[in-house]
């Protein structure tokens, strides 16, 4: 007979491999339905079945899996570069820019910049930490750097902050927008958004007939992209992620 005690530590077979950090839970499914993981020696072909991290011995393909390292990057994703895996159209993907990155690791990334946008991407193998920062009811702020194909005026910036009606019926607002430098023909806004919808930005200022020339993510919460070289990554201190908990 389980215990209360036992009971409570349970979890899925599924969410036992993520949380190893051994891959993702969706991937974990398919290994466990695909006859490849092993619970205490026995064959498991249910996702669900529950599990005692630290007790039970969870094997894939013959190996013991134990709790991987946890890591946590910050990447200066450039532009032209897929948040993705793998691309089906053979292009560059983020993953291409982690030198000591292979198929056996798993990181994923916490939230996505689309293939024309830059700057600041999370990636973690903790799936659990990666869900809170990027949960909406988070609430954590993500700051963007975005050139426009326009003059920027108060007009504009008071425009961004109502919400916005797109053509798909969605209403995209921005929690703060501000002026940060203006060109003859261009200008560099400052949005912070609160909450992320696919292509959040892009869409509402299309909507608004604006051009978007570049968009740069530029922070998440209080960890900053700062001079991280276009292109590289490096493992977030311990201060960093501190600051991230604290945000949720």
């Amino acid at each position: 007979m389980i215990s209360d005690s036992q009971s409570a530590r349970q979890t899925g077979l599924a969410r036992a491999l993520s949380k190893l950090g051994y891959c993702s839970r969706s991937q974990a499914f398919g290994l466990i339905r695909a006859g490849r993981v092993r619970l205490n020696g026995r064959l498991v072909r249910d996702p669900e079945k529950p599990v005692l991290p630290g007790k039970d011995r969870i094997e894939v393909d013959g190996n013991k899996i134990g709790q991987a390292g946890m890591l946590y990057l910050m990447l200066n994703k450039p532009r032209g570069v897929v948040t993705t895996a793998r691309d089906e159209k053979g292009r560059k993907t983020v993953y291409s820019l982690l030198p000591n990155y292979t198929e056996k690791d798993w990181l994923a990334p916490v939230g996505r910049l689309d293939m024309a946008s830059e700057g600041l991407l999370l990636l973690t193998n903790d799936s659990a930490w990666g869900a809170r920062i990027s949960s909406p009811e988070a609430h954590i702020e993500k700051t963007y750097h975005v050139q426009i194909g326009a003059i920027a005026g108060k007009e504009l910036v008071d425009r961004l902050q109502k919400s916005v009606r797109t053509a798909e019926g969605d209403f995209l607002g921005v929690k703060r927008a501000s002026v940060l430098r203006l060109g003859k023909k261009n200008s560099w806004l400052e949005i912070v958004l609160d909450e992320g919808k696919n292509r959040h930005i892009r869409r509402m200022l299309s909507e608004l007939g604006i051009d978007v020339l570049r968009l740069v993510r530029v922070a998440i919460g209080p960890v900053r992209l700062g001079d991280l070289p276009k292109g590289k990554a490096r493992p977030l201190t311990n201060e960093e992620k501190k600051a991230l908990a604290g945000q949720n």
